[in-house]
């Protein structure tokens, strides 16, 4: 998943009547959350465990590579199973009879449910190669797009209904081994899909694809859900097409207003990035308590927001305000969510400094991170800086993507620059350098528990809910199931390799504060009782159930 889409914010026209309440005095307490203190817009980062109320009504795999082993030979076992199920279908005539009357019912031109039930994926490619019939299903849906229903929308993305497969084919699947599988065994199906695909097995891959495509659904269980992009995943795969995908999905986001909104309801009913705003701010309040100068570079500036509850502790401070300098590293992908370019961060940065009367410079730098030089960054002498890497360290590729290592090499020149402390947060999981079914099975664990817990906050039918998740999340899923090479840039690594690469570079590590593990803790409490919070080392890890998501770390 993409989380920066959690860092962006609406950034209203007007600063001149928001309003703000007294900042507390004590540095750390100013960075609690309360959604009505924000100096901006009702889009907030600060943290008020008291105030906080999720905003609907609503009901580990291994955090470090010491778990590694346990996990591979539970992968394997599955891996085992799935290869099992494959083999079984190979020689089940029965089995293959019917999947190919299926294919041959969900394909008939004169159905109605078929022909609304095209994959979400199709209309990107440009060269499906499906012939006359895939051209008339995308010229029925284009015609259809102005005035089609939610359901008929949401459609694209397998089935939309609670329903048994349609009468034509209900009987044709009477034999069918996986006829009636419940929801939690489509889990073993997808890695079939994928087990299949790998070992370059076709015919039997694109079998087991129209029955997976027959039982997922946007509106389903966490897993019907995820289903339905994994499998339009494989297929883009299978037919080359992942980075033409991945780039027409970028392409075509919706208007950023409703990328906002979709963005916002993501960062709301999920605490994934409120956890690393606080986690970043505690360590950096902490290592800049005394310093009359700081520099913050932030490698994904995004709405700027992270740093109004910062900037209003280190206003308050009772020897007066340090001089802040931020500069924000931007991207496309920034600039589409915002609405444009940098000028409403500018203006935003520009509101706080006159209301808490604290100096604040801003300096823009609009290229991808991985592009940036020591130059730009415009380091002075005498200054504390400060270095963020929020979500956006993985999409540095690595020695496996280049051999002259891009991302050790940023750490390096970043290490060079003698930071005062430098704030890291990441996905936990590991799909830089798995192999391609074993990343599959990652992305289908990580996946399926944020799946989960989107589903505990708001209703499976909600139009919003799947917005939020083929916006948010879908593009990132295509990548790392469709893309190799460097069109692969959802690339995470686990704790325990960050830290491995952070000493390498010649990094020590900045334990977090336990205050602000505390205040999390609370924050967490207003959510879901199945968050998790792990300090380990110095660093925080936050789950659900008994998968983490996402680190937080601190180095200098």
């Amino acid at each position: 998943m993409d989380l920066n889409s959690f860092r962006s914010e609406r950034t209203g026209p007007d600063f001149s009547n928001a309003t703000v309440s007294s900042v507390p005095s004590r540095l750390l307490e100013s960075l609690k959350f309360d959604p009505r203190n924000s100096p901006t817009s009702h889009f907030s980062t600060h943290f008020d465990t008291d105030n906080l109320t999720p905003c609907f009504d609503s009901q580990e795999q291994y955090s470090s590579t010491d778990n590694i082993s346990s996990n591979s030979t539970l992968d394997s076992h599955l891996i085992r199973s799935a290869g099992s199920f494959v083999q079984n279908l190979n020689y089940n005539r029965h089995v293959r009879n019917a999947l190919q009357e299926l294919e041959t019912a969900l394909m008939a031109p004169d159905d109605e449910e078929v022909t609304t039930s095209k994959p979400f994926l199709a209309e990107h490619s440009e060269s499906r190669g499906r012939g006359p019939r895939s051209m008339a299903s995308n010229q029925e849906s284009q015609e259809s797009h102005s005035h089609q229903s939610q359901e008929s929308h949401n459609s694209r993305f397998g089935n939309t209904r609670n329903e048994p497969n349609p009468a034509g084919c209900r009987r044709d699947m009477e034999d069918f081994a996986l006829q009636g599988t419940p929801p939690n065994n489509l889990r073993q199906l997808l890695i079939a899909c994928a087990l299949a695909l790998s070992n370059h097995k076709i015919d039997e891959f694109e079998k087991l694809v129209v029955y997976a495509r027959s039982i997922v659904s946007v509106i389903g269980e966490p897993i019907q859900r995820l289903g339905a992009y994994m499998i339009e995943g494989l297929v883009a795969r299978k037919e080359l097409s992942g980075t033409n995908i991945y780039r027409a999905l970028k392409c075509d986001n919706p208007d950023s207003k409703d990328l906002l909104s979709y963005m916002h309801i993501l960062y709301e009913i999920c605490p994934y990035l409120k956890f690393g705003h606080m986690a970043a701010n505690g360590a950096i309040a902490e290592a800049c308590k005394n310093e009359d100068h700081i520099h913050i570079i932030d490698f994904q500036i995004a709405q700027g927001t992270q740093w109004m509850t910062l900037l209003q502790a280190l206003a308050a401070r009772p020897g007066g305000a340090p001089h802040v300098r931020i500069t924000g590293i931007d991207d496309p992908v920034s600039q589409h969510a915002r609405g444009g370019g940098l000028a409403a961060i500018r203006a935003r940065f520009a509101a706080v400094s006159e209301k808490f009367n604290i100096p604040i410079e801003f300096h823009a730098v609009p290229v991808y991170a991985a592009d940036i030089t020591r130059a730009m960054l415009n380091v002075r002498p005498g200054e504390a800086l400060v270095v963020n890497f929020p979500l956006q360290l993985h999409h540095t590729p690595d020695e496996s993507v280049d051999v002259s290592n891009p991302r050790d090499g940023l750490l390096r020149m970043i290490k060079s620059l003698s930071p005062t402390v430098v704030t890291l947060v990441e996905q936990e999981s590991n799909t830089n350098t798995a192999p391609f079914v074993q990343r599959f099975i990652e992305a289908l664990d990580f996946y399926t528990a944020m799946f989960e817990s989107i589903d505990v906050t708001i209703a499976r039918d909600r139009k919003e809910r799947i917005k939020v998740e083929e916006h948010c999340l879908a593009r990132d899923i295509v990548n790392i199931i469709a893309c190799e090479g460097r069109e692969r840039v959802e690339r995470h690594e686990l704790l325990g390799k960050w830290r491995l690469r952070f000493m390498m570079a010649g990094f020590r590590q900045f334990p977090l504060s336990s205050y602000v593990n505390s205040v999390i803790r609370g924050l967490l409490k207003q959510y879901s009782e199945h968050y998790t919070l792990l300090e380990t080392d110095g660093a925080m890890l936050l789950g659900w159930k008994d998968r983490y998501l996402v680190s937080a770390s601190a180095w200098y």
